[in-house]
């Protein structure tokens, strides 16, 4: 059944429906709220709680209904991302398989195609990678150098890639390569088995001690034609739809913020640390982050993932997460050099300092977004180049 009604009323009722469903799920042992990337360790309690979320038609709620989804609405979507962060796990596998690559396959994809992959996907029991950055290629796409060469076969792939989100546990990989000269329209999608001969994945340990990204390198890997998404040329439009998706749930990490911040006043007044100067600046954050639950919820109204509200929501996320990350050291003091993976009262504070060092890189830097809201809907003269 299609699920569209967001009305304020179904919307609260909605929540309370999400809300008790989480509180009474059984909980795989060694299940945590890992964000939107599993580590290796993740795997196992990651599938078998997406497995019950699909048992209970609770994964691929933005998924057409013939493919097994919800048809839900952007809010819907968003409340039942908010209500998982709220219970402390995650809402799905990880982010790519059903939120990137899946959207992408339904929509560009060929009938054996989409036969192939998305039931696999929707199951969790498959884990896709987004192979998109590059070493010289991370918020300009268009400067990706990894080629896909024709061949009487298929196409021969040679290049590089990094910050492959879950590349070392995935079984496919969504690939974005260069065809031709053209910045935009040389540049092709494909699917990647990982497990592929002449493919490398080496492990980014990260300083939180997670090794959540990755590098991976193509040596002449071997495609057949129907590897390719599309047609030839059609990368960089069926990337640009990827983008829109994985900002979608940004405002979600608002909820983690919150609780976050609750944990740090605790903290500061266990060291009788609270004085009106570190008030203040908890108090600024604080606002901050309901403007960004606000910004959320505007975007999640407007019901399209290509709003500019997106871009603001992205920017405004990656800062005040960043912000309140640096606010750890004011709170903990030496303690901040404690081992994140300790699981001390302080480790979860010392890896919100780690990975807020990330925040405005990850996922479009926040300079990029800046142009785009200058150029795109300020209308204001483009960046020198």
């Amino acid at each position: 059944m299609a699920i569209s009604s967001d009305t304020t009323e179904t919307m609260a009722d909605l929540r309370t429906q999400f809300r008790r469903f989480l509180a009474d799920a059984p909980k795989p042992p060694g299940l945590r709220n890992y964000g939107p990337t599993p580590t290796v360790d993740d795997i196992e309690p990651g599938r078998a709680w997406h497995k019950y979320l699909a048992a209970n038609g609770y994964v691929c709620l933005h998924w057409p209904v013939d493919y097994g989804g919800a048809d839900a609405s952007v809010a819907y979507q968003a409340v039942f991302a908010e209500e998982c962060a709220h219970a402390g796990v995650p809402r799905q596998l990880g982010i790519t398989a059903i939120d990137l690559a899946g959207p992408i396959l339904i929509k560009f994809g060929t009938a054996e195609q989409k036969s192939r992959y998305l039931e696999p996907i929707r199951l969790g029991d498959h884990v896709w990678t987004q192979l998109f950055s590059e070493p010289g290629a991370g918020s300009d796409l268009a400067g990706v150098r990894t080629k896909a060469e024709k061949t009487a076969a298929g196409w021969r792939i040679g290049g590089q890639k990094v910050w492959s989100s879950a590349a070392n546990s995935a079984q496919y990989g969504l690939l974005l390569a260069r065809t031709g000269s053209e910045p935009h329209r040389g540049l092709s999608m494909f699917i990647v088995p990982m497990d592929a001969d002449g493919v490398s994945v080496r492990p980014l340990q990260q300083m939180d001690g997670e090794t959540k990204f990755n590098e991976v390198f193509f040596d002449g890997v071997e495609l057949s034609d129907d590897a390719l998404i599309g047609e030839p040329g059609e990368g960089w439009a069926i990337a640009m739809v990827t983008l829109g998706r994985e900002r979608l749930t940004l405002g979600s990490q608002a909820v983690g913020m919150f609780k976050l911040h609750e944990r740090m006043v605790e903290a500061a007044r266990d060291r009788d640390l609270l004085d009106p100067v570190l008030a203040r600046s908890m108090t600024r954050l604080w606002a901050r982050m309901w403007l960004l639950r606000y910004t959320w919820q505007r975007a999640i109204d407007e019901g399209d993932t290509a709003s500019a509200a997106f871009s603001v929501l992205k920017l405004m996320t990656s800062e005040t997460d960043q912000d309140l990350g640096d606010l750890a050291t004011e709170v903990l003091g030496t303690d901040a050099c404690v081992d994140p993976t300790d699981g001390s009262d302080e480790s979860e504070l010392v890896r919100a300092m780690m990975v807020g060092r990330a925040q405005t890189i990850l996922g479009g830097t926040s300079e990029i977004q800046r142009n785009i809201l200058g150029e795109r809907v300020l209308g204001l003269p483009k960046e020198p180049r």
